[in-house]
């Protein structure tokens, strides 16, 4: 089975899954093109649903290489905005473990986020904050 197809019946399951799992598969992954992510994408984490969510965490959306917004939030009624205490980003294409795929850069946070294509509508992120352990993944499905 290929290590798209196990990260949507991953995804699928709702369940938690350990990064430990998740990386393996990751590095299988072809990279994906700063052309190809752009638009608005609704987010999901690999944590079973188990962690709070106290910003209402609905995606992201990338309008250009030089503009992003790294977290769009769900308000009460259901809709969605930009959640801006950590600024905007940008996307750049960088080398991690052994690809090179589009990458977005916080402005204001030291925080990465690495790109890989499951399919045509669905990436997988890992998430890198500095100073913490580089193993946050999540995905991400067009809208």
């Amino acid at each position: 089975m290929s290590a798209a197809t196990q990260l949507q019946e991953m995804m699928a399951t709702g369940e938690a899954y350990a990064p430990d799992l998740i990386f393996p598969l990751y590095d299988e992954l072809e990279p994906i093109s700063i052309e190809d992510i752009l638009g608005t994408w609704k987010g999901g984490k690999f944590d079973g649903g188990k962690e709070p969510d106290p910003i209402k965490w609905y995606g992201k959306r990338f309008v250009s290489a030089d503009y992003c917004e790294p977290l769009l939030c769900r308000r009460d009624d259901g809709s969605v905005y930009a959640y801006d205490n950590l600024g905007a980003a940008q996307l750049r294409m960088i080398a991690w473990r052994g690809k090179v795929s589009a990458s977005l850069i916080y402005d204001r946070q030291p925080i990465m986020d690495y790109f890989r294509r499951v399919s045509a509508d669905v990436i997988i992120g890992l998430g890198d904050v500095k100073g913490r352990p580089t193993d946050f993944f999540f995905h991400l499905t067009r809208t």
